[in-house]
């Protein structure tokens, strides 16, 4: 077994001091009041700072490319959870970040040089730049993939952090890396997907990709669309510089911020006209002069860290605790492609990791695994390199932590962005709607396996954070008025799908509107339409598809009757997790700063 200690590890983003003692000096003067606030938001955007809904309070989003993390790593993000935040917890977003609320612009040079001090970067991680790139979770371990491509997800973040092309891009950009045709990077909802190919060229086996782009969610989601089938690894940089200099030049994106993103140039030009374009520019000098992809790639031999392999025994529980255990493997754990290893996703509660969580998973990294572990863009936590024999140790580690359940990326799984917690274009509380429907779907029980493959994404807002269209149920929050008063609603999407091994759907907005108090009442009334009525061995989507919408509308329509102010339904208009009546407050994002 390697001596080498497993809680350090190689960082992707280049750590640059000076960059931190240039925030300190720039907040200082920002808060004496001598520097513009429009630019010093653009300057704080690029270290990844973003205002919040709550004057004077920051919320500090940490990139972690490809959802990579060592125990090194949790250790800082556990010290800036205890230290910094006033909620104490960390937030795994559906980008694979971890987002720290509600933080103090006066602390925040501490926080930057405590997150540099161990391997982590918050550069970029908003503002229009390429934002922290995602990838497939079990990228190197998993059994249908022709190759890693976690040293070429390096090697594009390494290639565009800090580089003079996209640090002002006419708005946001997007990247994922999938690393099989089962696209677990979810590359259909991104400015650029890539997905790991092997072609046989001359006799010899070639490493490439397919290249996709223009996808994207929020208030206009679209489909990506294919540029190519296949580029070598040699010459995806090259393809990836040609995109985002198209989308730099494309300054009629520029005149509108709420139509400025690669999506709308794609569609509107079509596949075969942005092709032609993404050949032309291909053509130009700088397309002869790339520095060589060797130059970038990144390497970290997991495998070298990794204890020895043994097999998985479930039977070998014990007794009490086997059927328990028998369904957390059922659900979190896959054997990797390596004998003897398995990859154990833990379900995260609303993606919220406590310092005592984040230490305790870096434990397990270090004594059961190879000290590596990945978030999901389903807010979860691959454990990976665990030996078998070590599995009910580590479910039990899980346990003790409070994040043993089974049923990840299952119906009881909810995915949900911050909402009014904290985001200035929140409308609604999707974070305590997230609670308040996996305890409704907890005290259903649901066994039923064709049920459990539903799963429910919620947005706080039409914008999709929280990946709404990707739902078999989807919600995002609206308002209704009522007289003089106000009722937190959800639209309601229905049909969705992210699940990986299938092609990745929009929901379908049906025509109802639920009072937020309502929402969880509905889902069990969806749930049971779709247990009752479907056909043998028939998914949700697929009875969605044979039925329609109009037997869920009318399922639910006592439930969207606008509620009557009184004594007797005054919760209707109090929001989840809320005190006071509700009002619709709704700021100016800082996305298209």
């Amino acid at each position: 077994m390697t001596t080498v200690d497993r809680a350090q590890a190689p960082h992707v983003i280049p750590i640059v001091p000076q960059e931190f003692s240039d925030f300190r000096t720039e907040a200082a003067e920002f808060i004496a009041g001598n520097r513009d606030e429009a630019k010093f938001i653009g300057f704080r955007l690029k270290q990844g700072v973003y205002g919040q809904r709550q004057a004077a309070r920051q919320m500090i989003r940490v990139k972690l490319p490809f959802g990579g993390v060592s125990p090194l790593q949790m250790e800082g993000l556990a010290q800036a959870a205890e230290r910094f935040a006033p909620l104490r917890k960390g937030h795994i977003t559906t980008r694979q970040n971890i987002q720290y609320h509600h933080m103090a612009l006066r602390e925040m040079y501490d926080l930057l040089r405590i997150l540099g001090d161990h391997g982590l970067s918050s550069r970029e991680a908003c503002g229009n730049v390429v934002r922290n790139v995602t990838g497939d979770p079990w990228a190197g371990v998993r059994t249908d993939e022709p190759f890693d491509i976690t040293p070429y997800a390096a090697a594009f973040v390494k290639y565009w952090v800090r580089n003079p092309l996209s640090q002002l891009l006419p708005r946001k950009f997007k990247v994922t890396f999938s690393g099989s045709e089962a696209d677990a990077g979810l590359s259909v909802i991104h400015d650029i997907g890539w997905i790991a190919r092997e072609r046989v060229v001359n006799g010899e086996k070639v490493h490439g990709f397919k290249m996709v782009v223009g996808g994207g969610l929020s208030t206009m989601a679209r489909e990506a669309v294919t540029v190519t089938e296949f580029v070598p690894v040699a010459d995806f940089l090259r393809y990836s510089e040609a995109v985002i200099r198209i989308f730099d030049q494309a300054d009629e994106l520029r005149v509108n911020i709420h139509k400025a993103r690669l999506k709308f140039l794609v569609h509107r030009v079509g596949e075969a006209e942005f092709i032609k374009m993404v050949d032309e520019e291909l053509t130009k000098d700088w397309a002869k002069t790339t520095q060589p992809l060797e130059a970038f790639l990144w390497h970290d031999d997991e495998q070298a860290l990794a204890p020895d392999p043994s097999p998985l025994d479930v039977a070998s529980a014990p007794a009490a605790d086997r059927a328990e255990f028998e369904a957390f493997v059922r659900d979190n754990v896959r054997a990797q492609k390596q004998d003897g290893y398995y990859a154990l996703e833990a379900q995260i509660p609303q993606g919220d990791l406590s310092p005592e969580q984040f230490r305790g998973l870096a434990k397990i990294m270090t004594t059961y695994g190879a000290g590596r572990a990945r978030t999901t863009q389903a807010q979860n936590f691959v454990l990976r390199w665990i030996p078998g024999a070590s599995a009910y140790a580590v479910w039990q580690e899980l346990k003790a932590l409070g994040l043993g359940g089974a049923g990840s990326q299952t119906i009881v799984d909810v995915v949900s962005c911050p909402g009014t917690d904290s985001c200035k274009l929140g409308i609604t509380s999707s974070m305590g709607l997230n609670r308040a429907i996996t305890e409704q779907l907890q005290s259903m029980n649901i066994t039923d396996p064709l049920t459990r493959k539903m799963m429910i994404n919620i947005s706080g807002c039409p914008n999709s954070c929280g990946q709404h269209h990707l739902g078999n149920i989807g919600f995002h929050g609206a308002s209704m008025r009522v007289d003089e008063r106000q009722v937190p609603t959800y639209n309601v999407l229905l049909g969705g799908l992210r699940r990986e091994g299938e092609a990745t759907r929009m929901g379908q907005m049906a025509r109802m509107r639920i009072p937020a108090k309502r929402v969880p009442q509905a889902v069990e009334r969806f749930v049971r339409l779709y247990e009752q009525d479907r056909q043998t061995g028939e998914e949700f989507n697929a009875f969605f598809a044979r039925v329609g919408a109009k037997p869920f509308e009318a399922a639910v329509q006592d439930l969207t009757v606008t509620p009557v102010f009184a004594t007797d339904s005054i919760q209707e208009f109090i929001d989840w997790e809320r005190e006071g009546l509700y009002v619709l407050e709704r700021g100016e994002g800082e996305c298209a700063v």
